[in-house]
């Protein structure tokens, strides 16, 4: 049969030859979840408040893949204000526009939906999302991301009995928008009023400290076997020591990287971290086991309520947990302890992460490096009178149109890219200063924390060695004491107060990437920035270009186009595009005969 001369048949040639590029894409596997963000009425630490649920479940489901899968996240925005999710620690290569953060995206008005479209390109290990927008994160809307590796890429460990995840943070009673109107007034929150494991309050472990009632968290284990437990700090503010009563911890993975086996008997997790742990159960089942994160860096006598419970329970258990909880590190005015910890933890040079090539065979510590960035913290201070958080004097306001949507379509104004290098002796400023970063640079990044808590600062779009840190003032000479061999790579660091942390990155994803501290307070009040990094040869193939769904909105609005039609968009690296396409084939080749 044919039309116009032409038959079908070369008709779908020409067809498959002009998605050649769309199919190609598609060879790796695609993913798909939805999910639906909504208000819930839960009571964690005994008390009915709001928190918000993805799906129904607080925390939300788990975002499983396997390393270059295309995954494909449908989120729902049923709130009563704005949303964006951002996916901690997964590298977006070449794609910011699906990072979820107001620099890089458009946000999704309630009652409508987006559809996120990113690759886990050259990635494994383990991570979360959450909300990023308005200080949501304070009542829930996280969840796990893990990333498996392929079939084909032996881990470098024997294979774990199980999988279990862990979701640890500090909460308050009061919800997010609470939270945040005191932030807006100039309050500072105080002390949480709790500690979640799993969204669930504590064990009731001590009668006093604890009312009776609150739902906990039980991990059902059986005797003799090994399991991969994945931990992430999801909290607000408060750094956290993880441990397991009479188990040691093994540390195997942090955010992506393989690290050198070492035994913990509690490690410390700051604000946004993620690790892995193989914990094999070992012990004789007399009772159940504590499971504890408390807070860390604290007047412990004053932050006893401040601690998270739950129950490891084995298969044969002859009883519950009783007793005293294991003891955390006695070191409240001594950081050294929790730093020294810190620098032991080392990448794995032999082990293969998400590509078949040693993790060490990048070799970071032979890399000139191009520019240096000092980026100083300092506590809140009064500017235009009003409390904000600054890096290096600017306290970030996100722009009304998300950078490089402001690129494509000319809108100037939007952004400057004059963020500074260093410090300078001025009076602090509201703006939107953006790091002008060189592609294909090495760039060194030193956090240094003149305020009074431990920070975690995060970069989006990277993960970054952690070379070096310190509890006076960098200077050129705390080089000397950078390891630039196996330095861990990850993508969140602590930085503790009064100290540095310094930190390598090779300049290799094009786009523009947050930079931010993940305590959420200060984050909310402006200590954030952005990287901005475009390949000045740029022909179309190194970044990607704006998805068919796009959202619009500031300078940009009367673009604006039907959210709720945007799920059903084309899917970049849809691999049912290919089923489709021989469905129609063989239609053709039917109407043919």
């Amino acid at each position: 049969m044919a039309l116009f001369g032409v038959s079908l048949l070369t008709l779908f040639s020409l067809l498959l030859i002009a998605l050649f590029p769309s199919l190609c894409f598609a060879a790796d596997p695609s993913v798909f979840y939805d999910l639906r963000l909504s208000y819930i009425t839960a009571s964690p630490l005994g008390v009915p408040q709001q928190v918000i649920a993805v799906n129904g479940k607080f925390p939300g489901p788990l975002i499983n893949s396997t390393t270059n899968d295309n995954v494909n996240v449908n989120v729902h925005n049923d709130l009563d204000e704005n949303l964006l999710m951002t996916w901690s620690g997964i590298q977006m290569r070449r794609d910011s526009w699906q990072d979820g953060v107001l620099g890089t995206n458009c946000p999704i008005h309630p009652k409508r939906n987006w559809t996120y479209q990113f690759q886990m390109k050259d990635q494994i290990g383990s991570f979360f999302y959450f909300p990023s927008l308005n200080f949501q994160r304070a009542s829930g809307g996280f969840g796990p991301i893990i990333i498996n590796n392929r079939v084909i890429i032996a881990i470098p460990f024997a294979q774990p009995d199980g999988d279990i995840t862990i979701t640890i943070g500090d909460w308050y009673i009061q919800n997010h928008t609470a939270l945040r109107s005191a932030l807006d007034a100039g309050k500072d929150l105080g002390m949480p009023d709790g500690v979640l494991i799993n969204g669930k309050g504590p064990y009731r472990y001590n009668n006093t400290l604890v009312p009776d009632g609150i739902d906990y968290e039980s991990i059902q284990v059986d005797p003799g076997k090994t399991y991969r437990i994945r931990v992430h700090n999801v909290g607000i503010s408060t750094s956290l020591n993880f441990r397991i009563q009479n188990h040691f911890l093994l540390l195997a993975e942090t955010e992506g990287y393989y690290t050198t086996q070492q035994n913990f008997t509690s490690l410390d997790i700051h604000v946004g971290q993620s690790y892995s742990f193989l914990v094999t159960m070992d012990q004789n089942a007399s009772s159940d086991y504590y499971i504890v994160a408390s807070a860390r860096f604290v007047n412990e006598s004053l932050w006893q309520r401040v601690t998270g419970v739950a129950v490891l329970r084995y298969s044969n258990s002859k009883g519950p947990a009783t007793g005293p909880l294991p003891d955390p590190p006695n070191d409240v005015y001594d950081k050294s302890w929790s730093m020294n910890q810190a620098l032991s933890i080392r990448q794995n040079v032999s082990a293969s992460g998400a590509r078949p090539n040693p993790q060490g065979s990048f070799h970071y510590g032979q890399i000139n490096v191009t520019q240096t960035y000092v980026i100083k913290t300092v506590p809140p201070e009064i500017i235009n009178g009003t409390l904000r958080t600054t890096l290096n004097g600017i306290s970030f306001v996100n722009p009304d149109t998300p950078i490089r949507l402001a690129d494509k379509y000319n809108v100037t104004g939007a952004y400057k890219l004059d963020f500074p290098d260093q410090p300078l002796n001025r009076t602090p400023r509201v703006d939107r200063s953006v790091i002008n970063a060189t592609y294909k640079g090495f760039i060194e990044i030193i956090f240094q924390n003149n305020d009074t808590v431990m920070q975690s600062f995060h970069v989006d779009g990277y993960s970054f060695f952690m070379v070096g840190m310190g509890t006076d003032e960098w200077t050129v000479d705390s080089r000397s004491r950078y390891n630039k061999w196996d330095a861990i790579s990850r993508s969140t660091t602590q930085v503790f107060p009064g100290g540095w942390t310094a930190v390598l990155i090779s300049l290799d994803n094009v786009g523009v990437w947050n930079i931010r501290t993940e305590n959420l307070d200060r984050w909310y009040l402006g200590q954030e920035t952005y990287m901005k990094i475009i390949n000045p040869q740029e022909n179309g193939a190194t970044e990607m270009g704006r998805p068919d769904n796009v959202l619009y909105c500031g300078a940009l609005q009367y673009l604006a186009k039907d959210q709720n039609n945007s799920a059903g968009s084309v899917l970049r690296g849809n691999s049912n595009l290919l089923f489709i396409l021989l469905v129609a084939f063989f239609a053709l080749i039917n109407i043919s005969s």
